[in-house]
């Protein structure tokens, strides 16, 4: 048991616990993501339907906007949550889930901000395309492309940037 409370409060972990803890530091930068996100899309640069989930749950006040207008705003404020939670990401995971040291930080952290980029790309322009074309709910959209970027981000962390 030891082992375990060890493995969780230093680096060195085996892949379960290290997986559990990228999981965790996940979900801190996904809810910095989301903060952001939601802010700018409810009143900075409206991205949201009347009927959109999150709305309808919190009972938000929604500035209407045009499809096209929607979806161009996704992809800004898309860009904007996630230069947020991947810093914080970034942070989480040199501090405490990933060993450094495979190359220079800069060059480290061009690679973690590139595939971050990648699969955010990917995942955007699905998001996008469910806007545009489907006129599904912002949410919907939202969460398809952090699917998309988990599953990429991972694989990239855990194999290509960091020592593992």
């Amino acid at each position: 048991m030891n082992d375990i409370i060890q493995q969780f409060l230093g680096r060195e972990a085996g892949p379960l616990v290290q997986f559990i803890k990228y999981a965790f530091t996940g979900v801190i930068a996904t809810s910095v993501d989301v903060l952001v996100f939601y802010a700018l899309s409810w009143k900075l640069l409206p991205a949201m339907k009347e009927n959109d989930p999150l709305a309808k749950l919190f009972k938000l006040s929604i500035t209407h906007v045009e499809e096209d207008v929607r979806s161009r705003r996704f992809i800004i404020n898309t860009i904007i949550a996630f230069f947020f939670s991947n810093t914080t990401c970034y942070i989480i995971n040199v501090l405490w889930v990933f060993e450094s040291g495979r190359y220079a930080w800069y060059i480290e952290m061009a690679l973690f901000y590139g595939a971050s980029g990648i699969s955010i790309a990917l995942g955007t322009a699905v998001g996008w395309a469910m806007i545009k074309w489907f006129h599904l709910s912002t949410t919907s959209s939202y969460i398809a492309k952090g699917v998309a970027a988990l599953l990429i981000n991972f694989a990239a962390r855990k194999f290509i940037i960091f020592k593992g």
